[in-house]
């Protein structure tokens, strides 16, 4: 099973198919990726830098906003990403 999924080049995330540990270092063809916290299975890890306030894109489609700087390995999550996919007070 492969380690790393990305749906669309232009993501900016990885979807972790197997739980990683910190400092794990991964790799997606051809490009090595360290894991900067331990991650769950089926959560992301940043594929690039996101700056606060970008948008963090899965599937080649925004899924929310960066609500902390994020780098790439970091996990992300609701910690730092605000969603903004079926919400209705957001257009």
């Amino acid at each position: 099973m492969r380690t790393l999924l990305l749906h669309s080049e232009t993501d900016s995330v990885f979807t972790c198919m197997t739980a990683v540990k910190k400092g794990e270092e991964l790799e997606h063809n051809g490009a090595a990726i360290r894991a900067a916290s331990d991650i769950p299975v089926y959560h992301k890890i940043a594929k690039v830098f996101v700056k606060a306030g970008d948008e963090v894109y899965k599937y080649g489609e925004p899924i929310g906003r960066a609500s902390a700087d994020i780098h790439p390995g970091e996990h992300v999550h609701v910690h730092n990403v605000e969603s903004s996919r079926g919400r209705g007070d957001k257009q």
